[in-house]
């Protein structure tokens, strides 16, 4: 009954004409920026920060997630029509999406993207409902000591799920936790990593890192590798897939969405991982796996479900521990900072309105996506038929513009093209950018933590193994650690990310 009333309140919240209408522009911009390769959702969430200040907190956060799960359709559809995912989740639904449009079958491959994510996102937004409050009820048990195992546990499973090789992973984690020592000591107030420069003692600028290692660096790879777009021009018809593609595709959907539901929740980009890993298991069950790249309706659905229950999962962690599960949780926790809200198992019980109204949201967001997606995809045809050389300015313009009104701090500019450079050095040496985000969100309160319940234990280490939930949340984080080591456990997982190469 509890969870009736409050979903109740949660569409009651998400319901309001207001919030209605900022959940519309967070999934149409969400779609945009999907369509449009070389944006992505992390940077245009990063972007549109500083317009945060100006809304309410309920409205500003649905308007954020609007755009994240939009992002996940809209990359969908330049994977099927152009052969270019706008988002790195949709890589997968490339490969079998754009054989089927060559053959004719566009319309159909969208709509069983549309129809796959729409299901996706309605399992996951109800998993979401059940298992955020009883999280929220265990983390309010959470001391210091709590806080800062699962902590390094999110960082090894940061590791654990990155792309490439896991001494690389693990060398970006350590450096996001260096940035995230700049700035002053929370002890004893003293500057340290500064290099003397005033504007960094609050810290490096989160949006600033943000937009430079994931969109400058992103504008850069994609000037370096821009191709001539063969866009299907021809009118997109069958929007509505055959019986033999309903039936084709009902089990992949129904793997994709458990398979992207129990990976969203791990830290370390969830959608993008649960993509591929439903790619491969469609591959291993499939009793036809010679139709695989060349069009099988399996290769879209599952992936295209995985990606979005992934999207949808990841808020769990962000919502009931505070702890964001991929960079775009962590621009959320930045988001709700700025709103002054503490992120963490408190939102639930002080706000209850902003809780399930952020769950209920999802759910609205969803369906608009799928009405309003299909009919509009005429206009993201003649959008993508714009020359990237003639988008990147603007788009850049758009970084600095935003970066720059959160502090009107020119440094935080420097910081933009500083990091911007630095990302496109990471993607060129194959290194994710993902791991550093998420050790330069995590840092400080990986430190925070650690310090508190050394001051607490008066400096007895041993604290962190005889508190039953901080030693058990170790142990994972060790056995992981060594598991990814293993010669057969990594071959595993550059089978899982093989389709991306």
């Amino acid at each position: 009954m509890d969870l009736f009333n409050n979903l109740l309140l949660g569409f009651q919240t998400a319901g309001s004409i207001e919030n209605l209408f900022f959940c519309l522009i967070g999934v149409l911009l969400g779609t945009l920026i999907g369509v449009l390769p070389g944006i992505g959702a992390t940077a245009t969430i990063a972007m549109l920060l500083p317009i945060t200040f100006q809304l309410e907190p309920v409205s500003s956060l649905i308007m954020l997630a609007g755009i994240y799960y939009g992002a996940q359709y809209g990359g969908s559809t330049t994977a099927i029509l152009i052969n270019m995912p706008g988002e790195s989740s949709s890589a997968v639904t490339a490969i079998d999406g754009y054989q089927m449009a060559r053959k004719g079958k566009a319309g159909a491959a969208l709509a069983i993207a549309a129809i796959g994510s729409f299901f996706a996102g309605t399992v996951s937004t109800f998993l979401v409902a059940i298992f955020a409050p009883p999280l929220t009820a265990i983390a309010l048990e959470f001391g210091a000591a709590e806080y800062f195992s699962l902590m390094v546990v999110g960082l090894v499973s940061s590791i654990a799920l990155a792309h490439g090789s896991v001494i690389k992973a693990l060398a970006m984690v350590a450096l996001g936790l260096l940035l995230g020592l700049v700035g002053t000591d929370i002890y004893t107030g003293a500057p340290r990593f500064t290099l003397g420069i005033r504007e960094y003692a609050d810290g490096l600028n989160f949006v600033a890192v943000a937009v430079g290692v994931f969109g400058i660096a992103e504008i850069l790879r994609n000037l370096e590798n821009e191709r001539t777009r063969e866009v299907l021009m021809a009118k997109v018809s069958g929007l509505l897939p055959s019986r033999e593609d309903f039936r084709a595709m009902i089990a992949p959907v129904l793997r994709g969405t458990a398979i992207g539901s129990v990976l969203g929740i791990l830290p370390g980009g969830g959608a993008i991982l649960a993509s591929f890993a439903s790619y491969t298991v469609e591959k291993k069950v499939s009793k036809n796996p010679q139709e695989f790249g060349h069009g099988a309706v399996a290769g879209v659905a599952g992936p295209e479900s995985a990606n979005n229950a992934g999207a949808q999962t990841s808020f769990i962690p962000l919502l009931t521990l505070g702890i964001p599960a991929n960079p775009v949780m962590a621009l959320m926790v930045g988001a709700m900072i700025i709103q002054g809200i503490v992120p963490g198992p408190n939102v639930a019980a002080e706000q209850p309105a902003l809780f399930w109204g952020i769950i209920a949201s999802m759910w609205i967001g969803n369906l608009m996506l799928v009405i309003l997606n299909l009919p509009l995809i005429g206009l993201w045809v003649k959008l993508l038929t714009i020359p990237y050389y003639l988008l990147f300015p603007i788009i850049m313009a758009f970084c600095s513009i935003g970066v720059y009104s959160v502090n009107s701090n020119v440094y935080d500019l420097y910081a933009v093209a500083f990091f911007g450079l630095l990302g496109y050095l990471l993607l060129k040496l194959r290194c994710e950018p993902a791991p550093l985000l998420l050790g330069f969100v995590l840092g400080p309160l990986l430190e925070e933590n650690l310090r508190r319940a050394m001051i607490l234990s008066r400096g007895d280490p041993s604290t962190f193994v005889t508190r039953p939930i901080s030693a058990t949340l170790l142990f994972i984080a060790v056995v992981v650690l060594i598991v990814v080591f293993l010669p057969s456990v990594r071959k595993k997982r550059e089978e899982v990310f093989v389709e991306e190469d």
